[in-house]
């Protein structure tokens, strides 16, 4: 299922084979809950809980394309939700820094990254200073 995700990414004009290599790498079922793992590898968003969604896969391929991301690249990101995003990133470059400001999907996906041979620095909070 995941080479036939990779084909259609193609087909829709993912160029870069590092990024089409990632998502064909990434176990993109994992981050589903069980029972709705059956939709992880077509082309769309779906919900994750919060009221957030894992993003379409062509929009995370097509957002990595566009970053060009060489292996000594660090790389921001805000918003980690599921994780999914962070790694397929992590696949790029091990710099990857990712920041989430719901506190359950952050201790959702630390959970699921904490794994990772080379997880990424997650971070949790909405980077106010606490100041009224």
């Amino acid at each position: 299922m995941r080479r036939a995700l990779v084909e259609e990414l193609r087909r829709k004009g993912i160029r870069d084979e590092r990024v089409l290599a990632a998502i064909g790498t990434v176990p993109r079922h994992q981050f589903f809950a069980a029972g709705f793992q059956s939709h992880a590898y077509h082309d769309k968003a779906f919900p994750i809980g919060e009221g957030q969604t894992i993003s379409q896969p062509y929009t995370v391929a097509y957002q990595t394309e566009l970053l060009r991301i060489g292996p000594h690249d660090k790389v921001l990101e805000i918003g980690t939700g599921s994780g999914y995003q962070c790694s397929v990133l992590l696949l790029l470059t091990p710099h990857v820094f990712s920041i989430e400001y719901n506190p359950v999907l952050f201790e959702r996906t630390a959970r699921r990254l904490a794994g990772l041979a080379q997880p990424p620095q997650l971070f949790c909070g909405d980077g106010s200073l606490g100041l009224p």
